[in-house]
């Protein structure tokens, strides 16, 4: 009977330092529709409502997990996506809008969140993650990421073959 578990005790820790297995959050196209497992429901953009004033801030942001899609075939660049995690500071919160501008390897994304002006609003952390497709397709490289003037680096390594 041990040799039985000792057996799958290896296989669990192959598949745990295998390269190819990522955590969901790192995996491209992995999605939480709504809730994820660690608590964090996953909001999307919005219209806002046009017959109300809103104040428009920066989102805060606790994380970002770079996303790049597998290399296929010849291709040289791939399209990336970013999970972004923060938490919004109140009820009445909700994302706004997003920007993208790219200057070669320098990317530069503003993330904004808008709360009404005249309401009363509960203070709540509110954590949520937030998926964004970036515009381009890159190729393997270094990157640095300026989101809501916090920076990031990044690399895209292409698989040897």
């Amino acid at each position: 009977m041990r040799w039985k578990y000792g057996v799958i005790g290896l296989a669990l820790l192959s598949a745990c330092v295998s390269p190819r297995l990522l955590a969901p959050d790192d995996q491209f196209g992995h999605r939480y529709a709504k809730r994820a497992p660690d608590g964090r429901v996953t909001l999307t953009l919005t219209l806002p409502d046009s017959a109300v004033a809103y104040w428009r801030y920066p989102v805060p942001i606790d994380t970002i997990h770079v996303r790049p899609a597998p290399f296929h075939g010849t291709r040289n660049t791939v399209p990336v996506e970013l999970l972004i995690k923060g938490s919004l500071p109140d009820a009445c919160s909700e994302l706004d809008a997003v920007t993208q501008q790219r200057a070669g390897t320098l990317l530069r994304i503003q993330l904004w969140m808008r709360r009404p002006q005249r309401k009363r609003c509960r203070p709540v952390v509110r954590p949520f993650r937030f998926y964004l497709m970036l515009a381009d397709r890159f190729a393997p490289g270094s990157y640095t990421l300026k989101l809501n003037d916090r920076v990031f680096t990044f690399e895209i390594h292409k698989p040897e073959k």
